[in-house]
């Protein structure tokens, strides 16, 4: 039996949509009175299962971070080599063909199963997913039989309004994505099979969670739930107004405050899916050592949370913190945490609980409605996706050098300041390292080659170009920002355009990095209070990644959007090579 917590699953939305999922809160209420009578009904004539006299063994079958990869990552999953563990090896893993195969595989090894995940399956998607608005990604896990996944960061991309689209299913609003364009799958999206949770997400207005807090499942009478949560920092990296009217809340007081909510119902099992995770130094089935923000999140957390379910992060590992299991499945579908649990019959608790964590190996076999489904989406997307755009003379990496700036994070940035120079009088451009998703490689025999879905794999969020006034000071106060309140020590580095340059401490404290006198424009100094035409992408603009000193820009324009204006450098610029990384310096 499948239920959810009544007092916690009302939908709400952001201020923007809040009247109609209002009114459809009032359809619902106004419906509950003969849905309760028809419940009662059903009752009388069914029979509740007996409750197991003998230890129930109970499969929980976990992903994370997804990302619409349908198809097989090109990165694969590295992992130490098995003949040499000084060394590493990649292996070809991933995509629903062979997710699903799996997963059925794992469930029939037991009747007593449930598929989850820990948030982050849609958003930063490959073209396959994102032209669509992500509906192949939600109709594939539907598909394979996800039962319930936290919320994830990513999920807000495209705002909550369209986050509740996705668990609701109908027709994005034309004025989200532009006349005509609302709905283009090849059937009606009739929204996600599975649950979305997010217990720690609540709309300010009416002090509701967005989605449901929990899931509950029932094995042999007993019940297990499932807490879903975000991480807290949702709104520093995302764009604002997709959650604007959301309060994201502590993530282990969230789910301290719900034990006794769930005990009040006989339920003692619990199991957390959260989007946060760490970084492992071990294997991707291992956990020799841990760090990172979930350590203190298990730390924190009530004893009668028995098992967390962790992602954010892309890293795999399995591991005890607190004397708790806690995995995670590495990303884009490359490993299934199988998660076995033994629970007592007179307490309804977890007893015992183990972890594995199992690569998805493209060697398993096609599940053919998988292949069915995905074939279906390609033959729509094929023309545009395979679009050849331009070539390129060698591969552009987006690994950053000491200083901070790839080769990559270059060519972009000067892709952004050419597509805003003269229209709106941009002299330099910023790209954010977390919104470069992928390196750009020519296929082997292509001479060099790029067609739009390469370009897509490496920009997918599909971001307006925002030009702006700062002066020096302001400018030199958001590059300060790089490593202040960002996630690691390393921070977040901006690659900067051509003609731009500036130089780095690395032995002063964040908020004192930028050496004074050093912000240069076309080889003159920058003064504090020189106007600065900037330009970034719409995520920057309104502050994200923590770069609020970007809100400060005056004299705003809104231009193409960011894959459009890559589009046309590289087709303006055929054979493109690395550059030198000398753009940004770093002393110490």
């Amino acid at each position: 039996m499948l239920s959810s917590a009544p007092t916690r699953s009302s939908p709400a939305s952001t201020p923007a949509s809040l009247t109609s999922l209002t009114a459809l809160a009032a359809r619902v209420a106004r419906a509950a009175p003969a849905a309760l009578a028809t419940l009662a009904l059903l009752a009388g004539c069914a029979v509740e299962p007996q409750r197991a006299t003998e230890p129930v063994q109970v499969k929980v079958l976990a992903i994370n971070d997804f990302h619409g990869n349908l198809r097989p990552s090109a990165g694969g999953i590295r992992i130490k080599d098995p003949a040499d563990p000084a060394k590493t090896v990649v292996v070809p893993a991933g995509g629903s063909e062979h997710l699903a195969t799996l997963v059925a595989q794992l469930r029939a090894k037991n009747p007593n199963h449930v598929f989850v995940a820990a948030g982050d399956l849609i958003g930063a998607t490959p073209l396959l997913s994102a032209l669509f608005r992500d509906e192949p990604t939600i109709e594939s896990l539907s598909l394979m039989g996800l039962e319930a996944s936290a919320v994830g960061n990513h999920e807000f991309d495209k705002g909550a309004d369209e986050l509740v689209r996705m668990q609701r299913g109908g027709c994005a609003a034309a004025s989200a994505v532009g006349s005509g364009e609302a709905c283009k799958g090849p059937q009606p999206f009739k929204g996600a099979g599975f649950k979305y949770l997010a217990a720690s997400t609540v709309v300010s207005a009416t002090g509701q969670t967005l989605f449901p807090a929990y899931h509950v499942k029932r094995f042999q009478g007993i019940p297990v739930a499932f807490i879903g949560l975000t991480l807290k920092d949702t709104p520093t990296i995302v764009v604002p107004d997709g959650v604007r009217g959301l309060a994201f809340r502590d993530e282990a007081e969230t789910v301290n405050a719900l034990v006794p909510e769930l005990r009040k119902q006989g339920i003692e099992a619990i199991v957390l899916l959260i989007h946060e995770g760490g970084v492992p130094t071990g294997d991707y089935n291992e956990c020799p050592g841990i760090s990172g923000a979930i350590v203190g999140i298990v730390n924190k957390l009530d004893k009668a949370v028995d098992v967390v379910v962790s992602g954010h992060t892309h890293r795999a590992y399995n591991c005890r913190i607190d004397g708790r299991l806690v995995t995670s499945a590495d990303k884009y579908g490359t490993v299934v945490s199988e998660i076995d649990l033994v629970l007592d019959p007179k307490t309804g608790d977890v007893t015992s609980a183990r972890a594995d964590n199992l690569i998805v190996r493209t060697t398993f076999a096609k599940d053919p409605r998988q292949t069915a489904l995905l074939e279906t989406y390609e033959r729509l997307v094929a023309p545009l996706a395979k679009r050849v755009v331009g070539r390129i003379g060698a591969p552009l990496a987006r690994t950053p050098a000491p200083s901070g700036e790839s080769a990559l994070g270059q060519v972009i940035a000067d892709a952004q300041l050419a597509a805003t120079a003269r229209e709106f009088g941009a002299q330099v451009a910023l790209m954010n390292p977390g919104g470069i998703r992928a390196d750009l490689g020519a296929k082997p025999g292509d001479d060099g080659q790029v067609r739009y879905e390469d370009l897509f794999s490496v920009q997918p969020f599909y971001n307006n170009l925002v030009t702006m006034t700062l002066t020096g000071a302001q400018l030199a106060q958001v590059l300060e920002q790089q490593w202040v309140n960002q996630p690691t020590a390393a921070g977040r580095v901006l690659s900067v355009s051509r003609g731009f340059s500036y130089t780095w401490d690395a032995g002063k404290p964040p908020g004192q990095r930028i050496v004074a006198g050093s912000l240069k424009l076309n080889g003159a100094p920058v003064a504090a209070d020189a106007p600065v035409r900037v330009t970034v992408n719409g995520f920057l603009a309104s502050g994200g990644d923590n770069f609020t000193g970007l809100r400060q820009g005056t004299n705003r324009r809104t231009g193409m959007m960011d894959i459009d204006a890559f589009e046309a450098h590289v087709k303006a610029n055929p054979g493109l090579v690395p550059g030198a990384l000398d753009r940004i310096a770093r002393l110490n």
